[in-house]
């Protein structure tokens, strides 16, 4: 053991002060100061008494504590020894928890678990990277934390390019489920609103045992449409973590418009018309998918960009669009494509997306699919022309009459006839009736679903159109084509006048197929234009058709040469030409009544018995007619009267009798019958009494009675009433009279 120094110290120094003390309280108490002294010096030497104690003491302290403290050093050594290894244990510990944490994250890494990765170094960099006692094992950790972190960046990033790659290879497949989910939809609404307007049509016919029923189907869209978007979502959401949203969103953005500049590239390899649905569906699936992430990928995308998209589509749709139509020659293809880009648009105006510059487009290429409707439709008309038989149609069947008339409403009874039925029409009307309602239908479908809310006015328009410039003209040049014989008019125009009653029909079927009341085109100023242009046609049918009978009846009658204008015998069986007229007359009427209705049948007949009347009047003032005596009048007077027995007959036997009360067959033979009874008449001057003249004589010409009288002379002398003077003096009174009138003629003209 040492010595107590510091115990002398503190001795010593308290000596001292007690000296300064003591010296102090000398100074002031002197007497005292000295018996203190003479105290302090009996204590001193206790002192060095108790100095010389403590000495002994502390040395035998040191050889007792010396063994103790060896001891103490090496405890204190054992301390210092637990306490570092005590550390050492807490490195260590500290060093584990970080290590795991790197396997952890590799682990996570290794599984794809790359969020939960991310957040693990997030937790080793915050939380442990401070704390770890190694340097070393610090230092590399700082290094990897950001390559690791790059790596899962380039990871997520390749998941998500993938992806892309993956959603854009499925994207028809979406487009094309949407596409036909609208078509279904749109199906189901045409169905309810077919079934509405038949139920509008019965309750106003007054019946009412039809009800409404609404299905109302209700589809999680997010089902039906088969793609994950979790990698997107975890791609952005890593991103987000590691502080570098907007390079993501910029990079998705850009990659995915790239994707869309490709699809909107049209294929050489192709044509059109093949690849039009997969074009179409491609960019639907694209934009079906963007909306999703817009909706729900937390703000990867924004709307502005959306529209951006959306708006470089609809320009390369348009441009693509115009272009292919400009190039179309088939109504078909055209409604196709038209069908299937409204499919298209209501599809994507379901997610919002503005789709009225499509529907201008398909609008403004109208014109265009009606031309081409027209022309194929043309084509369809002009064969169904070629190729009828111009004979009635013969119906055999129920099922037959339902498809040919009723279907077309051209019957003329409720009733159901008896089987087999001959129509009135040939075989052409109700093909063409199908041709008709085929474009209705086809206008119909071009105009459904586009920017016309009400579009009846405008296929009304191309339905006169169809009707007067295809139909009717076809008809014309068919009429006025030269190539057809009497029964092929005859059938014409039956077959125009049931068109033209198959127009109303017409009419309410396009206003059907529109979705407007029937009831509203049922009044007479709602009629088609073509009603009267077709009518205006059967009227040239019929020009044509009295030609055909003229000039049948002309090689037939030829009055001019067939027979003789100064015979010297009356043949009271008539001129055998007028009796072959009669019978071809008989023929034409009897055709008439099978095929033509009664006014056009009455229009026949009377313009075939008008044309026999001006054919005798005008074989009288022929030039070819140099004389003729009376035997060639009274020959024609039986002609006449044969004739006249006809008309009387065909007349009544066709029912006109109670129809036409102004005038028969006969009276268009009146202006003949007045010239004979004029050349007949014992006093043919009375013609020129007013009074005569307006009873018996008033469809004659006082010019062609004067030229008609000159020719009129006896066959010997020029005087007919010359050369029989002498046997009767009637003749002779009669040829005075006509001298008379002769006369009186010269000096009226």
């Amino acid at each position: 053991m040492g010595r107590p120094d510091g115990l002398l110290h503190e001795l010593n120094y308290v000596v001292k002060k007690k000296e300064a003390e003591i010296e102090e309280m000398c100074k002031t108490h002197y007497e005292e100061f000295i018996v203190a002294v003479d105290d302090l010096r009996g204590v001193l030497v206790d002192a060095e008494e108790l100095k010389g104690e403590l000495h002994s003491d502390n040395i035998k302290l040191q050889q007792v504590g010396g063994a103790l403290l060896v001891k103490l050093e090496e405890l204190l050594e054992s301390y210092s020894i637990k306490k570092n290894v005590t550390g050492a244990i807490k490195m260590l510990k500290n060093c584990i928890q970080v290590l795991e944490l790197c396997v952890k994250c590799n682990n996570q890494i290794s599984e794809g678990r790359l969020y939960p990765a991310l957040k693990t170094l997030d937790l080793l960099e915050k939380s442990y990277l401070q704390s770890i006692p190694a340097k070393t094992l610090k230092m590399i950790i700082e290094r990897r934390i950001p390559v690791i972190k790059l790596h899962i960046e380039k990871k997520v990033l390749g998941e998500a390019k993938e992806w892309m790659v993956e959603v854009r290879s499925s994207a028809k497949d979406i487009g094309q489920t949407a596409i036909g989910r609208t078509a279904t939809a749109r199906q189901r609404d045409e169905e309810m609103l077919e079934q509405q307007r038949k139920t509008e049509e019965q309750s106003i016919s007054g019946v009412w045992d039809l009800a409404y029923t609404l299905d109302v189907e209700e589809v999680d869209e997010d089902s039906v449409f088969n793609f994950d978007l979790t990698p997107l979502y975890r791609a952005n959401h890593i991103h987000n973590s590691l502080g570098i949203r907007e390079k993501f969103r910029e990079y998705y953005y850009t990659n995915r418009l790239l994707q869309l500049n490709s699809d909107l590239e049209i294929s050489s390899a192709q044509p059109f018309v093949e690849s039009y649905q997969t074009f179409f569906a491609q960019i639907a699936g694209f934009f079906i998918v963007e909306d999703r992430v817009l909706r729900t990928a937390g703000g990867l995308l924004g709307a502005d960009q959306v529209e951006t998209m959306w708006e470089t589509a609809v320009a390369k749709m348009t441009s693509v669009l115009e272009e292919q139509f400009s190039c179309m020659d088939s109504a078909t293809h055209l409604l196709l494509v038209k069908d299937y880009v409204t499919l298209l648009g209501f599809t994507l105006g379901h997610y919002g997306y503005e789709i009225g510059t499509l529907l201008d487009v398909i609008d403004s290429s109208l014109e265009k699919y009606h031309q081409l409707l027209l022309e194929e439709c043309r084509q369809q008309i002009v064969d169904v022309l070629r190729n009828d038989s111009y004979q009635q149609m013969v119906i055999k069947k129920e099922t037959d009459y339902e498809n040919s008339v009723l279907s077309f409403n051209l019957q003329t009874s409720e009733i159901m006839p008896a089987f087999p039925y001959i129509a009135s029409f040939s075989s052409m009307v109700p093909d063409a009736c199908r041709i008709v309602r085929s474009f209705i239908k086809g206008s119909v479908d071009y105009l459904s679903h586009g920017v016309h809310a009400n579009f009846f006015d405008v296929v009304r328009k191309y339905l006169d159109k169809f009707l007067i410039d295809v139909l009717n003209e076809t008809l014309l040049g068919t009429i006025n084509g030269g190539n057809i014989n009497v029964p092929q008019a005859m059938q014409i125009i039956a077959n125009i006048a049931v068109l033209e009653r198959a127009c109303d029909f017409f009419l309410r079927s396009a206003a059907q197929l529109c979705g407007i009341p029937v009831r509203s085109v049922e009044r007479p100023q709602a009629a088609l234009a073509a009603n009267a242009v077709l009518k205006a046609s059967g009227d040239a049918a019929y020009t044509v058709l009295m030609s055909l009978v003229n000039t049948k009846i002309d090689g037939l009658m030829n009055l001019t040469e067939s027979i003789n204008w100064i015979p010297e015998e009356i043949n009271e069986n008539g001129n055998d030409c007028i009796l072959e007229v009669v019978v071809y007359l008989r023929s034409i009427m009897s055709t008439s009544q099978q095929i033509l209705p009664l006014d056009a049948i009455y229009k026949v007949g009377s313009g075939a018995f008008e044309y026999i009347n001006n054919s005798i009047v005008t074989a009288f003032s022929s030039d070819s007619v140099k004389r003729f005596n009376a035997n060639a009048v009274t020959n024609i007077d039986h002609d006449l009267r044969i004739l006249e027995n006809f008309a009387e007959e065909r007349f009544y036997a066709a029912g006109f009798g109670e129809i036409y009360n102004e005038g028969s067959f006969k009276s268009c033979l009146v202006e003949a019958r007045q010239l004979v009874n004029l050349l007949l008449s014992n006093e043919p001057e009375n013609i020129m009494n007013p009074v005569i003249w307006d009873q018996n004589y008033f469809m004659l010409d006082y010019k062609k009675i004067a030229a008609i009288c000159d020719k009129f002379k006896d066959s010997p002398d020029g005087g007919i009433f010359g050369s029989l003077g002498n046997k009767n003096a009637k003749q002779s009174a009669r040829k005075k009279s006509m001298d008379v009138l002769k006369k009186r003629l010269k000096d009226f003209s």
